[in-house]
Order: structure tokens, then sequence, then C-alpha cells
């Protein structure tokens, strides 16, 4: 390793833990809604520290575990006002959205799981409605009713709130109204692992938590699963690690209730989205991570992640700060070193074609067959024409979607009637450039962008006039893409005709 890089902070991490013991590593997102870029940076960090962990030669295993087993809370401004009928009633069992899945919770969840295989993250997926109605966590929550006065005194201590007097660390589900209800509990029996209630609609009924038919309060069922599932490291946002917060509550519960070992934490600033604020779902402030696959290359989206520290914010700006972002991984990815690279690579394929030439590509050419022209003109050798479309789909999405009205154009059919008003000088340095372009040998964006200084001072005019000059004539504006790349992308016929007729 170069003396001066920096160590990457998932190595640090892989050289903090317990080096003596098998770990799993602990992911999770509950999919009340659709799954954002924000989540994604809990799942690829530690998709990420896995990967470096396995480097070093660790036994670890990497999950990811849905908490589809959470109530609805509200109607979010993507559902219909008829689903608050809802309210309060586990996910995964609520219908669907759009009536293809099992399940609303299912509903999320697809297209997520989907893009993470697309982001090489391949998980062990648990559901939580799974592991409590398959009777796992049975004894684990006999243990916590058994101690709830213990838990209680412990929240209220940690946390410095006050609980009510008739607390109880665990939610049943009403059958009469179906929702996860803070009941009242009524009488425990440890052994048939029954709970008698008296849910708010005034039901009172009886629930056998074996079979699932209710689950721990969320500070308590962190814990839980902790010691259950065996996680010795776990990534979680900053609010989890606030002091006095779910991750310390969690530590001594664990310890003091369930007889294990809080896992080595991992905890991660947000992914905000540039001058919106944090994403959250249920603002809809957010991207989701399969419209942003639609845009962005998914090796991009992991070093999006990669090249920043979990406890440093990310302000996601999906217009020119995401072509900013492609170019810089790019860069890295043509040297092909540096772990920035290798825990973000998934497959080198068409990436030596830039970003920012494909913007201008799709704008310029007429069909398929034009794009593999223009590319052919620019040099670029194309082994796997659908690796390149599918790269060519991302930019023309990304133009559609983000780009600014800057990068945005449309070449004029005719010429544009603005060229009337270009001056003297303007027009002198195009009759410059059509000589000089005329005599170029090769047809290139560096030649081409580096002819029209040398036309512009022939002419006694700044540079910036005659790129101007070239814009209006084409584009019938003042602004638009890298000259060079546009004019190759253009083609030696078509620019040399319209320069001459504008100087006509």
């Amino acid at each position: 390793m170069n003396r001066q890089e920096k160590i990457h902070w998932a190595d640090v991490i892989a050289a903090e833990v317990r080096q003596d013991i098998p770990h799993r590593i602990a992911t999770g997102i509950t999919p009340s809604g659709p799954i954002h870029i924000g989540n994604m940076r809990e799942v690829l960090t530690g998709d990420i520290v896995y990967k470096a962990m396995q480097e070093k030669g660790l036994e670890v295993e990497l999950m990811y575990n849905a908490d589809e087993f959470d109530p609805l809370r509200k109607v979010y401004p993507f559902l219909p006002e008829e689903y608050s009928k809802y309210i309060g009633m586990p996910i995964c069992d609520i219908p669907c959205p759009c009536g293809k899945h099992k399940s609303y919770a299912e509903h999320f969840l697809e297209p997520f799981l989907n893009s993470l295989e697309e982001l090489d993250v391949k998980p062990k997926v648990l559901r939580s409605s799974e592991l409590y109605r398959s009777g796992m966590f049975t004894e684990e929550i006999k243990t916590a009713l058994e101690n709830a006065p213990r838990i209680k005194k412990i929240l209220e201590s940690v946390s410095g709130r006050q609980l009510p007097e008739n607390w109880v660390p665990f939610y049943p589900i009403c059958s009469s109204c179906g929702t996860i209800s803070n009941a009242e509990l009524l009488e425990h029996d440890p052994e048939k692992h029954l709970v008698r209630y008296r849910c708010g609609c005034g039901h009172e009924g009886v629930c056998d938590y074996s079979k699932g038919e209710g689950k721990l309060v969320w500070r308590v069922d962190w814990p839980m699963r902790w010691k259950a599932l065996g996680v010795t490291i776990e990534p979680f946002g900053k609010d989890h690690a606030a002091a006095g917060g779910s991750y310390d509550t969690g530590k001594k519960i664990v310890e003091e209730i369930f007889g294990g070992s809080a896992p080595f934490p991992v905890p991660y600033e947000w992914i905000s989205l540039k001058g919106k604020g944090a994403m959250a779902s249920s603002t809809g402030v957010a991207i989701t991570i399969d419209s942003m696959l639609e845009i962005v290359p998914p090796d991009v989206l992991r070093y999006l992640i990669v090249k920043t520290k979990p406890e440093k914010a990310i302000t996601f700006d999906p217009g020119m700060g995401l072509l900013s972002l492609i170019d810089e991984y790019s860069k890295i990815a043509e040297k092909g070193e540096g772990r920035e690279y290798e825990f973000s690579k998934i497959s080198s394929v068409a990436t030596d074609i830039p970003f920012r030439h494909l913007v201008t590509v799709v704008q310029t050419a007429r069909n398929e067959n034009d794009i593999f022209d223009i590319l052919e003109r620019s040099g670029y050798n194309v082994t796997n024409r659908d690796a390149v479309i599918r790269r060519v789909h991302r930019a023309e999405k990304w133009v559609e979607k983000y780009a600014p009205d800057m990068v945005k154009f449309t070449v004029a059919k005719e010429l544009p009637p603005e060229c009337a008003e270009l001056s003297d000088g303007q027009k002198k340095a195009i009759s410059n450039l059509v000589g000089k372009y005329s005599a170029l040998n090769t047809w290139n964006a560096g030649d081409l962008h580096n002819v029209v200084y040398e036309a512009a001072d022939e002419a006694g005019i700044d540079s910036k006039e005659l790129f101007t000059a070239i814009y209006i004539s084409i584009l019938g504006k003042q602004r638009g893409p890298r000259a060079g790349w546009f004019l190759e992308a253009l083609g030696r016929d078509f620019v040399i005709e319209r320069l001459k007729e504008t100087v006509e």
C-alpha cells in the first residue's frame, strides 16, 4: 500500500472487531414505504465491512432483517385514504397497494431486494414476521415478560424517560381489530406462552406469543434479536447512537436480561437530498434505490457509500453532483486500484465511456445506430453492445429526470435566426474555424476544442465569443455541452456544413 494512502474505514473496523469468534453482521429496514438511497447506507455499510472482514480471513455472515412485523403508522402521502382502515396492523398482513404482491411489505421489499442483487449485496434475508411466527423468539419473549419491572427500570434510568406504571414490553395483536396494540396485559401464563389482554378497541382476548400473535416493543425487540440471532456487528442510524438512545438501553437489556452482548456498533449519518433535507419515504423526500439504478451504474452507487466514512453526512445531488460523482468514480476505475475501487467495483464493462460524453451522445444521435457510429468516431471499441445500451439508457433517464436546463439541448434542424446577430469578429473566427476543421486529419474532441482558441486568436476575439457563436449556430442558444465532445458527436460533415452556412 502507498505510504500516503489512508487505511479505509472498513479495514479499520475489520481490525477492531474480535478476531477469535465467528461474526454475524445485521442490517435491517422497515419496508413501510419506498426504500430509498438513504436506507441503502445501512445495508451497504454492512456489506463493505463484510467484504473487508472476509478478505482478512474472518468467519463472517451478512444478514438483512426486514422488519415487516411493524404496524402501519399512518396513511403516507403515497397511499390512498382507504388505507386508514389498516393503521396499526402489521404491514406483512396488509394488502399490496398494486395488487401484485402478497402483502404491503413485499410490495416495497421486492424492488429493494432486486436492487441489492444488482449492487452485489447478497445477505441472508430474514423477515421478522416469519421469525416471530415460527416460535424462534418464544423463550426470549417469556423472559422479557417475566422481567418487565427490571426492563422498565433500565429504560427509565438510561433514557431518562418516565414509563406508565403498568408498562409491559410486549404488544399483542388484537384478535378483534387486528392491530398491534399497546394493550393492557391482564395475565401471563409462561408455561403455555399465553397473554390475556384488553385492547384499546375494548376487546378482551388471549394471544399465544409462541405463534407470533404479538411482538416485543422496539427497545426490547432489538437487544432480544442480538442475543437470539447471534449478532456481533451492526450498522445503525445516528439517532439510535445518541446518549440514552436505543443502543445504550439495548446494551444493558441484552446483558442484564438476556445474558448476551451488544454488537460492535457502526453508527452512520444520514443521506440527505440536496436542497430538501434528510430522506424519508413518509414525507416524500426520497429517491428509491431501484429508480436510481435506472440512471446510475451500481458500482457508482456503491462508491457513494464506500468513499465516505459512516459518521460523515452525505448530501446527494441527483443533478450535476451526480454527473461529477460518476466522473470521479470513472477516474479511480481507470486506475483499477485502491480500496475505494476494490469495495465499489462490480463490473468494469463499458466504464471506459465517460458518462458526460454519453449525455451529449444521447441528445445528438437520432437512433441506436447513430450512437455506435458516434462512439466509434470517438475512438471507443465497443465489445459489449448490450452493456453500452444499458449505460445509454441510464444517460437518457438522467437527462429526462435530473439534468439541469444548462445541460439539455436540441440540435437545430435549420440555421437558427439568432445567427444574424453574430458580430463580424465572430463570423471571421467561424470562417477560420471552418478552414482548420476541414484540414484536420482526425475528428476528435481534443483537437476540435483546441483549434477554437487558434481560430479566435487569429480573428482577434476572445475564445468565449467563438464558443458562443458555435453554440448559437448549432443550438440557437449561447451555451451548450463541452464543445469538443459535442462537435465530435455531431460529425465532421454536419459541423463544417452548419458553420459554413453561418457565415454565408
